[in-house]
């Protein structure tokens, strides 16, 4: 009986120290940007910079934590460029996810509150260098939107 115990332990030790980065892939950057850029002259920039080689996938994840009334519209804006030289623009809505973790919403009489972590999409790398990522938020016009958290998270 001890023997089964221990082994159904190590197998459960095991299983979390492994199963959720194999479910959702290793973090390997993340633009906090937390701030929406309102516009030309406000715009909040993060960036990160990356080798990576030809075949990684990258997948976007949004953390998120907000709150607003009404109805708002929010989306990462980010520039991808591979040794200096634009790729083009990934334009990610935080909100439309293929896996969702952690999801907390409370909408009463208008008034959301929402926190969630979310896969947005992926971006296959074509050929080996060093790649940048600029991010930004922008959102429809809504005085009452709070952003506690707004960060795009890399991973592999």
């Amino acid at each position: 009986m001890n023997k089964l115990l221990s082994i159904i332990t190590t197998l459960l030790v095991f299983a979390g120290l492994t199963g959720c980065s194999a479910l959702t892939g290793e973090e390997i950057a993340r633009l906090a940007i937390n701030q929406v850029s309102t516009d030309d002259n406000n715009l909040i920039i993060k960036e990160t910079s990356l080798s990576l080689k030809k075949g990684d996938e990258i997948a976007f994840w949004s953390e998120m934590d907000m709150k607003y009334e009404g109805d708002v519209a929010l989306q990462f804006q980010i520039e991808v460029l591979k040794d200096g030289e634009n790729l083009g623009i990934l334009e990610i809505d935080p909100t439309e996810k293929n896996i969702t973790l952690g999801e907390l919403k409370t909408s009463i009489m208008g008034k959301t509150d929402w926190s969630f972590t979310g896969k947005n999409s992926e971006f296959k790398i074509e050929d080996d260098g060093n790649y940048t990522f600029k991010g930004i938020l922008v959102a429809t016009k809504n005085p009452t939107l709070i952003i506690n958290k707004a960060e795009i998270v890399l991973k592999i």
